[in-house]
């Protein structure tokens, strides 16, 4: 069994970080481990992002089996609405930034755009566009995509094996949870040019509606380390599905011991430590894959 460990805190500071994030989605998650240390940049970018709320109502725009699952550039003001995706577009709009981020794809160690990787989408012929589009590779795409325009980012993978909504996207085709944006809108250039494989949450042969949409939910570990009365007290995301461990030691290099061990539900938890507020103790949580 993996254990990922997720956050190394000290008890006597206020803080908060995270490097696992989950992609929820009506067919399952998706957990991710991002490269902290190795793209900080890019997982800086990202997780403001998330924190910001600026991925809320977000939605896989762009699927292509084999290849990429795309998302993170636009968001749906009404996703339970029954009106058509299509022209005017008057239910869409543009995931907000915080600018264009410096490509880091050859900064510190070189991760490859392989099957189960997140990579930062960008402009074509400007290395240094990257903003908030990501993209899940669904198959090695490392012959291609670490070779042109500077390389793509790769700031995190998928977790506990091959991810059975990235499988669930490698099978779908046209009509058959895909839909082909094109033929429903020829004259218009977002469905011609942005949402030519947009994936549904249905079979057959109609035009989508925007609660038809595969949304995507993204949250962070967000672990907090806080001061109650004389205690500690560690709160997290929880994991759900897994077991989440917290940890402490009170020497480095460090020897860690057990505090909490619970079954995660995908809820915020709180775990209490009993020592006194002045002991020396880092913490940190994880969780078994």
């Amino acid at each position: 069994m993996k254990l990922l460990v997720l956050i190394c805190l000290l008890a006597a500071e206020f803080a908060r970080a995270g490097t696992l994030a989950q992609f929820r989605t009506v067919f399952g998650e998706i957990d991710v481990e991002l490269y902290d240390s190795q793209k900080p940049v890019t997982v800086r970018n990202f997780k403001a992002l998330v924190e910001s709320g600026a991925y809320e109502n977000t939605f896989f725009q762009r699927v292509q089996p084999g290849f990429v699952a795309q998302g993170g550039g636009f968001y749906i003001i009404n996703p339970f609405s029954t009106n058509f995706f299509g022209p005017p577009w008057s239910l869409l709009g543009q995931v907000p930034g915080f600018g264009n981020i410096t490509n880091e794809f050859g900064v510190g160690p070189k991760f490859s755009n392989t099957n189960g990787t997140i990579a930062m989408a960008k402009l074509g012929g400007d290395p240094n566009s990257a903003s908030t589009e990501w993209f899940f590779n669904l198959a090695d795409n490392s012959a291609n995509l670490d070779n042109q325009n500077g390389g793509f980012t790769v700031f995190g993978h998928v977790l506990g094996g091959t991810n059975a909504v990235l499988q669930l996207f490698n099978s779908i085709s046209y009509f058959n949870g895909l839909q082909p944006m094109q033929a429903w809108y020829p004259n218009d250039p977002l469905a011609t040019n942005v949402f030519t494989y947009l994936p549904v949450q249905y079979i057959g042969v109609a035009p989508p509606r925007y609660v038809d949409l595969v949304y995507v939910n993204i949250t962070l570990l967000g672990v907090r380390v806080s001061s109650a009365g004389n205690q500690q007290q560690i709160s997290w995301n929880s994991v759900a599905g897994r077991t989440n461990f917290v940890e402490y030691t009170t020497v480095m290099p460090p020897i860690w011991k057990p505090l909490v061990a619970t079954n995660g539900t995908g809820a915020r938890f709180t775990a209490t430590d009993q020592a006194p507020t002045n002991t020396f103790r880092f913490y940190r949580v994880r969780v078994g894959y």
